[in-house]
């Protein structure tokens, strides 16, 4: 057979071959949102981080209130929620964990402006980068480009209780995937948004 009726063939075959469905629909799909902000958008000051929790650092412009978060489409198995804040360019590329949490129950279906701006009994605090356990916003240096604060909330197969207090973000993703092994305690895909903030402010 030809090179040229063997392409013919092979159009032929595919042709009749059954379009495979895809793998799930968009309204399927474990997804993090927030009626605070807009996704790869500028969030609002008041989210910044204030004095009074900052030791005065000048660049702390804001009110520290969280953002609102909700979410949908839990992946099959999960039992609770870790649920990470993070700053990849602060410190100079080095990253800021603004927020590390964990415990949280698949019974919560989200958080409202300002909740987690303190400790709470929906949440486990872990220790972020300034040291506490619950959001503290952003603190972005003046006059540099935007930074792209991170918000990733993972499914897992942790019980609520499971996981101590005080745990830092590297030793939570140390128990989500053992030994830099694969994310063996989680659950499908993680669901994520990203928030803009410049200071000053550009929105």
């Amino acid at each position: 057979m030809t090179a040229k009726r063997l392409l013919f063939a092979a159009a032929i075959a595919l042709s009749i071959l059954p379009v495979a469905a895809p793998a799930a629909s968009a309204a399927d799909i474990f997804t993090l949102s927030s009626t605070t902000f807009q996704d790869g958008k500028f969030m609002p000051k008041n989210v910044a981080n204030n004095a009074a929790n900052s030791h005065n650092n000048p660049n702390c412009v804001g009110d520290n209130v969280s953002p609102q978060f909700s979410w949908t489409n839990v992946p099959e198995g999960a039992k609770s929620f870790v649920f990470f804040m993070t700053d990849p360019e602060g410190r100079a590329g080095a990253g800021v964990f603004h927020w590390v949490a964990y415990g949280i129950p698949t019974s919560v279906t989200g958080f409202a402006e300002g909740e987690v701006s303190k400790p709470s009994d929906k949440y486990v605090g872990g220790k972020s980068t300034q040291g506490v356990g619950f959001y503290s916003g952003p603190c972005t240096p003046p006059n540099t480009m935007p930074h792209h604060y991170t918000f990733v909330l993972v499914a897992t197969d942790f019980d609520p209780q499971e996981l101590p207090p005080g745990l830092t973000h590297d030793e939570v993703v140390q128990k989500l995937a053992p030994n830099g092994g694969p994310p063996v305690h989680a659950k499908g895909f993680a669901a994520g948004l990203v928030g803009l903030f410049a200071n000053p402010l550009k929105n």
